[in-house]
């Protein structure tokens, strides 16, 4: 599997980059990835936006070498390992919460997060919150209308209850194309003259169109012909991470 990132700051947004970008392996065939969009109206909300990147990676690591040592993880399906991370990020946030004092408006971030497993062709993932998926040419939005969920509204809740009650999670059948980003993908719009007046979908672009496959900055070349070729920018922070087989 190829893995294709990008992280940028929008147009709009001045000081900090609020959204964040993880991927990270498990063994020799699972591969974690997530992208985070800290809440613009919340407090220094880039942190948390890292804060959970961070804690992903020691989970991911934790859960890897766990793995390794005693095999009792060997035949976790990608929801099994889903659920397993998420309720170690849990507690992992709620430590730190209670560690630094952190308040609620400190806390809000949205969670894209996929689990692939390459050796089964499966995967699954869950949308915390706004965002935009792509599985395989389908291209599905999560938006809930301007008022997102965030993981700092439930830490508090039952694990178990607040998993169950997640409605945004797909089960993927074939690892093909797969992307996730964050909600600054649908924020573009022409803020130059462009030097192409052809249209384009600034998402189809990014998630589905082949150009540019094989080369390891081809998101962030994206990027550049939107902006210098068609006069496009996303307002908003922006992260992507593209998987195709």
């Amino acid at each position: 599997m190829h893995l294709y990132t990008t992280l940028r700051i929008g147009a709009y947004h001045i000081n900090h980059c609020e959204d964040y970008l993880f991927t990270d392996t498990i063994g020799s065939d699972k591969i974690v990835c997530a992208v985070m969009d800290g809440c613009t109206m919340g407090k220094d909300s880039y942190l948390v936006a890292t804060i959970v990147g961070k804690l992903l990676r020691k989970i991911c690591k934790a859960i890897g070498y766990k793995e390794f040592y005693t095999k009792e993880l060997a035949a976790y399906t990608p929801d099994k390992y889903l659920k397993e991370i998420l309720r170690e990020l849990f507690r992992e946030i709620n430590l730190i919460k209670n560690q630094l004092q952190l308040e609620r408006e400190e806390l809000l971030t949205t969670l894209i997060i996929l689990v692939a497993d390459t050796r089964t062709d499966k995967g699954v993932l869950l949308a915390v919150g706004d965002g935009v998926v792509n599985i395989n040419g389908v291209v599905i939005s999560f938006d809930q209308d301007n008022k997102p969920d965030y993981l700092g509204f439930h830490l508090s809740s039952d694990f178990e209850d607040w998993y169950h009650a997640q409605r945004q999670r797909i089960t993927i059948d074939t690892l093909q194309d797969i992307s996730i980003a964050t909600d600054g993908i649908e924020s573009f719009t022409r803020l130059a003259v462009p030097a192409d007046d052809e249209f384009v979908d600034p998402v189809a672009f990014l998630l589905q169109d082949g150009t540019g496959l094989g080369n390891e900055e081809m998101l962030p070349m994206k990027l550049k012909t939107l902006e210098h070729r068609y006069g496009l920018n996303h307002t908003d922070d922006l992260a992507v991470i593209r998987m195709v087989r």
